[in-house]
């Protein structure tokens, strides 16, 4: 059986990876479509494809929202389902203060969003845009920053962040469900119980479970929720513990195969038609100037520090959690301004709850946002860093 250590060293190095080519794709995204090719690109963006009889003529930017991140979630799900049975979240004291921290990473924000936003147009769900933190980009700029910070300090982080996943997930099923179709809910759930009954018998073979999976994410697709929530679910009914003379549980077979796709394919493609914004002067002032971009900003600059760090110190001081092994508060202060990296999932919630231009200008107070707390961060995490550094040559 694969070591812990070794398992999460690889997941590291893959989502470090993922994060540089996000990054990458970002940045593509933002000069083209600030370019004079920029017809080009929302041309691309908007092509239709798919057959419209199973209501999937959809543009390519649909495509890689509702399909490709439905594998970011499926990856996702099977990481916090191992996190949760055998991982550092099966544990009640290591779990206790990264689920504390992400519930007041998702609280905060939307507080201060929302006192922020009150009475403008559309934050009854713009309020949900800031809630979010880039697992990717946060484990990027934590990779590349913070090499001398004890292990602990990357163990807080990846657990406050699949935490703070499901939380999204949670907030995209009951927000931006439009209405249900009965008969394709039923198809959704007997696809899922005939997954999980299939993970329980012990079938391995893909030809079985490929197709399942499809049928799965276009059930929940017509049924009218977010198709990412068939991704989900499929990674949470996966199975994570190795049987007797098994090399790798279901589960980690699956994460060493599509982790990869997922981080450097589905979530820059998804990021190359998400981050194509306007970013001209009237933009860029409209972003500082009109309440709901401001809302966001605010919700993920000082929502996000103030609510991860706020709620890690109440549950030390209460006693019903301790600080990670090696670490101190300022290394948490880092790490909490790392979590105001939006990024992804954030996008993904601007542009399914906001119309329009105003979903663009929340778009570019996310990218603003994202931008502006990773390199806060990663000036925080290079000091601390050299801190532990010298520590560590003093001993």
């Amino acid at each position: 059986m694969t070591r812990p250590l070794t398992e999460f060293a690889r997941y590291l190095r893959t989502e470090t990876t993922g994060g540089l080519i996000l990054l990458g794709a970002s940045g593509v995204a933002l000069l083209w479509a600030n370019s004079p090719l920029r017809d080009s690109y929302h041309a691309l963006r908007d092509f239709r494809l798919g057959p419209e009889f199973l209501h999937l003529n959809l543009t390519l930017g649909d495509w890689a929202k509702d399909g490709l991140l439905a594998l970011f979630f499926f990856v996702a799900g099977l990481e916090l389902k191992r996190e949760l049975v055998i991982g550092e979240l099966s544990r009640f004291k290591q779990a206790v203060l990264p689920v504390v921290a992400a519930i007041g990473g998702m609280v905060v924000p939307a507080l201060v969003a929302l006192a922020v936003g009150w009475g403008t147009p559309g934050i009854d769900r713009a309020w949900a845009i800031p809630v979010a933190t880039d697992i990717a980009f946060a484990l990027g700029v934590l990779a590349l920053t913070a090499s001398n910070l004890p292990s602990s300090a990357r163990v807080f982080l990846l657990s406050l962040a699949v935490v703070d996943d499901l939380g999204a997930i949670v907030v995209i099923a009951v927000l931006f469900t439009t209405g249900f179709d009965l008969v394709a809910v039923a198809v959704a759930v007997v696809a899922l119980a005939l997954y999980a009954f299939l993970q329980h018998r012990r079938v391995r073979t893909p030809w079985l479970y490929v197709p399942l999976a499809l049928v799965t994410w276009v059930a929940v697709h017509s049924a009218g929720i977010h198709a990412t929530i068939a991704g989900v679910a499929l990674g949470l009914l996966t199975r994570v513990r190795a049987d007797e003379g098994e090399a790798e549980a279901p589960a980690l077979r699956l994460e060493h195969r599509l982790q990869p796709w997922s981080a450097a394919v589905a979530v820059p493609v998804f990021a190359l038609f998400a981050a194509g914004i306007s970013l001209d002067g009237d933009a860029l002032g409209a972003v500082f100037t009109t309440a709901l971009p401001l809302a966001v900003l605010a919700g993920l600059l000082g929502g996000k520090v103030v609510g991860i760090l706020g709620a890690s110190l109440l549950a030390v001081k209460l006693r019903v959690a301790e600080k990670p092994r090696g670490m101190g508060w300022r290394d948490l202060v880092a790490l909490s301004v790392l979590g105001g990296v939006g990024f992804t999932v954030s996008l993904l919630i601007a542009e399914l709850a906001l119309p329009g231009e105003t979903s663009e200008l929340a778009k570019a107070a996310v990218l603003i946002a994202s931008a502006t707390a990773s390199l806060l961060a990663a000036a925080l995490l290079l000091r601390r860093s050299k801190v532990h550094a010298q520590i560590s040559d003093t001993l």
